[in-house]
């Protein structure tokens, strides 16, 4: 069973697209599909959920998502770069008008000092804009990283709060 944080938040996602006419892709690594788990478990995802990506290995980031491998290769694939360049290759292969990846080190092992466990990076494409990204590190085991990742990424989707 899904939190009801994720699925309450997921159908917020899907109203304010559905509002829209906005269909949504993901590209996600270390959530491993979650996000999109959490949007299709809403009835009625379908007129906005475009399609989901699940891209664990590096490979999987090049031949599905376009992601070059000599950018993985100077960058790793836990990095700004590849974040970005995961969301518009979800948008290029795809017919989404906003597309959300994520890519991070959910633990427990894998971590670095410059990359440390619970480190996420988010980005978010939407077609004729510039694709934005974040970038967090979660505290927790590895479930507890993953359902960060996940609510932070569903909140991507949404319009900035005003300040």
């Amino acid at each position: 069973m899904l939190p009801t944080v994720l699925t309450d938040l997921a159908a917020e996602v899907l109203r304010v697209a559905g509002q829209r006419g906005e269909h949504l892709a993901t590209a996600e690594s270390c959530t491993g599909g979650l996000v999109a788990a959490v949007l299709t478990a809403i009835a009625g995802s379908s007129s906005v959920m475009e399609r989901g990506f699940v891209t664990y290995s590096n490979e999987a980031k090049t031949e599905m998502l376009g992601v070059p491998a000599a950018l993985i290769a100077a960058h790793g694939a836990v990095s700004r770069e590849v974040a970005q360049a995961m969301a518009e290759g979800a948008l290029a292969h795809s017919r989404a008008d906003a597309a959300v990846a994520i890519t991070g080190i959910a633990g427990p092992g894998g971590g670095t000092a410059d990359k440390p466990v619970g480190l996420v990076h988010f980005a978010l494409a939407r077609r004729g804009a510039d694709t934005r990204h974040e970038a967090h590190v979660f505290a927790g085991d590895r479930d507890a990283v993953r359902l960060q990742a996940a609510r932070t990424a569903l909140g991507l989707f949404l319009p900035p709060s005003p300040t």
